[in-house]
């Protein structure tokens, strides 16, 4: 748990205007990891690493959905908090996007972006992160993890309550889960340094949003330190 002194103690503290910290303080609180949790990692797939450990402006037209340093950032912090998941014996729940053919209607996306025809392996989980066979993947069409998918059956059939959420897009598919967790009544922790977008405008404005309204933002030391009391 994190005292409400530390509450704004992240990343957008260098982009959001004092002003609006003060129009924000009624939704100060202590944070914490929920009870009954599981890890729900959100598409952590191959598409996003393309150009590798690079500036995304310096690739994008040859990777145009490459989420470039910040996705190789957040790699390593990532697979610490896969381990202090699989130490505490967590549920673990992976998804990305579903391109099977006949799979949905022409039109039909996770988001507005005009992309080229994926390759074969764009959507696999990237190697860094291999799923181990108790983890669920889930193959979803839209961007949040629970539109259209078991994900919400299967948390339920298995009595979670809470999730600690990681992954990319913030402003996008992290985003549309953590509220559909939230609107479901879950406890949603999102870990700060295991979180990556395109750019880190996007990124830290996203992050203070859904701080304040659906989830808390931790930072990953304070996770683990809450992991490692469960073994």
């Amino acid at each position: 748990m994190a005292s409400i002194d530390k509450f704004e103690d992240h990343c957008w503290k260098d982009v959001v205007p004092e002003a609006d910290m003060k129009l924000y303080r009624p939704y100060a609180r202590e944070t914490r990891v929920g009870p009954n949790a599981a890890l729900l990692a959100v598409d952590l797939y191959n598409l996003v690493y393309r150009g590798g450990a690079v500036s995304p402006y310096d690739v994008a037209d040859k990777y145009p959905s490459t989420q470039g340093i910040y996705a190789h950032n957040a790699i390593e912090p990532i697979r610490r908090l896969l381990a202090a998941a699989r130490r505490a014996k967590l549920p673990i729940f992976y998804c990305t996007q579903d391109v099977r053919p006949n799979m949905a209607p022409v039109g039909a996306s996770a988001t507005k972006r005009r992309s080229p025809p994926p390759e074969p392996d764009d959507f696999h989980i990237y190697h860094a992160f291999k799923p181990e066979p108790s983890d669920v993947i889930i193959y979803k069409q839209r961007a949040s993890a629970f539109e259209g998918t078991p994900l919400r059956s299967h948390l339920k059939l298995i009595g979670v309550d809470s999730l600690i959420v990681c992954g990319e897009a913030t402003s996008g598919c992290v985003r549309g889960s953590v509220l559909d967790a939230f609107s479901n009544g879950m406890h949603v922790t999102l870990v700060e340094e295991c979180t990556f977008d395109q750019t880190e405008l996007t990124h830290k404005l996203n992050m203070f949003d859904l701080h304040h309204k659906y989830a808390d933002v931790m930072h990953l030391d304070e996770v683990e330190a809450h992991l490692a009391q469960m073994k």
